[in-house]
């Protein structure tokens, strides 16, 4: 069965701040994949300009005029929806140059109202028009992980907003929720900063490993993936796209990079290494992208899952100079009282040994991430979440480890 033979595929899809950015990115791209749309903003000229790009063989999207401040607008969302497969809360707004207490308390409102209450009123808005195992993606920010000073209330909000995410796949396993977390992304909001002097692109990359702003293009194919059956053990799972830096603790400037982004229409030629099963074979005439999927931590001994992961990744190493991606496979984390003490250190520090290892390779374009294959899974099962991880749609993704399996 297809994914457009699917019912849940057919429902459409809403998109919260859709005229711009991201929002903007995603439509479109949803839209060439054959997606019906439901596009949600206040800039209703904004949306026209959208509509004029639309693909020629797309569906008409349903529009909506809508400020998501306003709580009595928001409860009305609901009416006169189609069925939803999916539901996107994107739109936010951010308070450049402010400080975080002390300014304008209507400004600082507005941003809550906006950040962190819109989105869950979105929700209970839709809520009846969600179908079985419907998706909802929140945009976050890494701004939510880590605080950035003079940005208002940016940084608090999207840290509620990451929480609240959580707390909603945990009251609602009826749904697949998860967390989009971008870095620095090239939107018009970004750039609006750069034309204006309040970000200077050299000092915010010198704290990305990789060395790039992501593109919207970047969001937008990451939130193709969540949306899609391929992310279905993510759910209750955050995907971090920020080129590596909310994993960098470094206080000297990385390196600037040294290799160009591949390009998003690569073919991903996956190589396995100590797994049970062979990597699907893949096809395609365009430029390939290098990625090795290793397995061998998964019979790491107790204690001995870095050592297992450093061997991997010096492994690695030795075969790929630049442009290419490690993606490790590695157990669950053992249950409390299930370990020695003296052992409890072992999964830790090989999380940070990832990290370590994003930053330090991220000039070149390699990219390291783990996905934590939950008690009982087949690996078959993983492939397609695989595909996005280690191939060239995730670009932008590296340092992080994903938990598969129910959500915490």
């Amino acid at each position: 069965m297809s994914d457009m033979d699917d019912g849940r595929f057919r429902a459409a899809v809403l998109i919260t701040g859709a005229a711009s950015g991201i929002g903007r990115a995603a439509a479109l791209q949803l839209a060439r994949a054959g997606r019906a749309l439901v596009l949600v903003d206040r800039d209703e000229g904004a949306l026209q300009r959208l509509l004029a790009e639309w693909p020629a063989l797309a569906s008409v999207p349903q529009c909506r005029v809508l400020d998501l401040g306003d709580a009595g607008a928001v409860a009305g969302l609901g009416e006169g929806l189609p069925a939803l497969a999916g539901l996107v809360n994107n739109a936010g707004m951010s308070a450049g140059g402010q400080e975080a207490v002390g300014g304008d308390e209507e400004a600082a409102q507005r941003l809550l109202d906006l950040n962190l209450a819109a989105p869950a009123r979105v929700v209970q808005a839709c809520a009846a028009r969600l179908v079985p195992g419907a998706c909802i993606v929140n945009v976050a920010s890494g701004a939510g992980l880590r605080a950035i000073p003079w940005r208002g209330l940016y940084s608090p909000s999207k840290a509620g907003l990451i929480a609240q995410t959580r707390a909603l796949a945990r009251a609602h396993p009826e749904w697949r929720v998860s967390l989009l977390v971008p870095g620095f992304v090239r939107t018009e909001l970004v750039q609006g900063l750069i034309d204006s002097g309040r970000l200077i692109p050299s000092q915010a990359l010198a704290k990305v490993p990789l060395g790039h702003l992501a593109e919207p293009e970047d969001m937008a194919e990451a939130l193709c993936f969540l949306l899609s059956p391929a992310a279905q053990a993510l759910s209750g799972q955050a995907l971090v796209l920020d080129g590596g830096s909310s994993g960098y603790g470094g206080s000297q400037a990385l390196p600037p990079a040294r290799q160009p982004l591949p390009g998003l229409a690569w073919t991903l030629k996956l190589h396995g290494h100590a797994l049970e099963t062979t990597p699907p074979a893949r096809t395609g005439d365009s430029t390939q992208y290098p990625a090795v999927c290793d397995g061998r931590a998964l019979q790491a001994r107790p204690g001995g899952l870095l050592a297992a992961v450093r061997e991997a990744a010096a492994d690695f190493r030795r075969q790929h100079r630049a442009t290419a991606s490690l993606t490790l496979l590695l157990p669950p984390d053992p249950g409390e009282g299930d370990t020695d003490w003296t052992l409890a250190g072992d999964a830790a520090a090989t999380r940070m040994l990832i990290a370590t290892l994003a930053a330090e390779w991220g000039a070149d374009g390699l990219r390291i991430n783990a996905v934590q294959r939950a008690p009982g899974t087949a690996l078959a099962e993983l492939w397609p979440l695989l595909d996005y991880v280690a191939g060239p749609r995730a670009r932008c993704l590296t340092g992080q480890v994903l938990s598969t399996g129910p959500h915490s």
